[in-house]
């Protein structure tokens, strides 16, 4: 499932070529109503957490997550045939964008987009999040911090490889309860700082001088002491861990 950090980098993209212009809304697909957005200009497209939010004038917003097979097809040529399931195609004189196969493509009016908006916690990459709502929503979960940095009411926008490795950079163990002040800032501040360079990069970067590589994620030994990587299920997820460098 794509991370809050491809999510963002997608809006960024849309949002740059589709705000401000009228839109070509069409549904090669047949599942999703694309005539009330047909004609009409996109105001903006943001990312909160893992879902992406087109919000078009005189319309409801529509809210797409991308789930597990959901991708985005970019069309310099704004004629080119839309591939077979083609949720959702955006089009301008100069691009078009096709969704396909998203867990998640709705209309949603201001009551359900305030409700999901209410659903999520703060969003790493949003300027609109705070560290001390992230402080308070993690240091009040109830369970381990690997479980609660995967739930989306606590933080919008961390999945599998960016809970690795962050608790990795801040030393923490994702099997740690109770986690202090202190330590759930200086998770905070390694999310706001390092999610930003796999947005730009479209893809996760943890260490910026090897951006292509990965600490303890889907490795068998430690990239900096060389120990063998420990691997559990937690929160339905497979959980990595260094016993060096985040004892537990």
């Amino acid at each position: 499932m794509p991370e809050g950090h491809l999510v963002h980098r997608h809006a960024d993209e849309q949002h740059a070529a589709l705000s401000g212009r009228v839109v070509r809304a069409t549904s090669p697909q047949g599942r999703f109503d694309a005539r009330p957005y047909d004609g009409r200009p996109v105001t903006e497209v943001e990312a909160v957490g893992k879902h992406l939010l087109y919000h078009v004038d005189g319309a409801p917003a529509i809210h797409v997550h991308l789930g597990m097979r959901g991708l985005f097809l970019r069309h310099a040529d704004p004629s080119a045939v839309p591939k077979p399931g083609t949720r959702l195609r955006l089009a301008t004189d100069e691009v078009a964008y096709d969704l396909i196969a998203p867990l998640q493509c709705e209309p949603l009016g201001p009551q359900a987009l305030a409700a999901l908006r209410a659903s999520l916690g703060p969003d790493p990459l949003r300027g609109d999040a705070t560290r001390s709502e992230a402080v308070e929503r993690l240091t009040a979960f109830r369970g381990p911090v690997g479980a609660a940095v995967l739930d989306q009411g606590v933080w919008a926008g961390i999945g599998n490889a960016w809970r690795a490795e962050l608790l990795f950079l801040t030393g923490l163990h994702p099997g740690a309860g109770g986690i202090g002040l202190d330590a759930a800032a200086r998770l905070w501040e390694a999310a706001t700082a390092y999610m930003p360079l796999g947005r730009d990069a479209g893809q996760i970067v943890s260490d910026p001088d090897a951006p292509d590589e990965r600490w303890v994620y889907k490795r068998e030994r430690c990239r900096r002491c060389g120990a063998a990587v420990r691997t559990w299920q937690l929160a339905s997820r497979t959980a990595y861990a260094c016993p060096v460098d985040q004892p537990g």
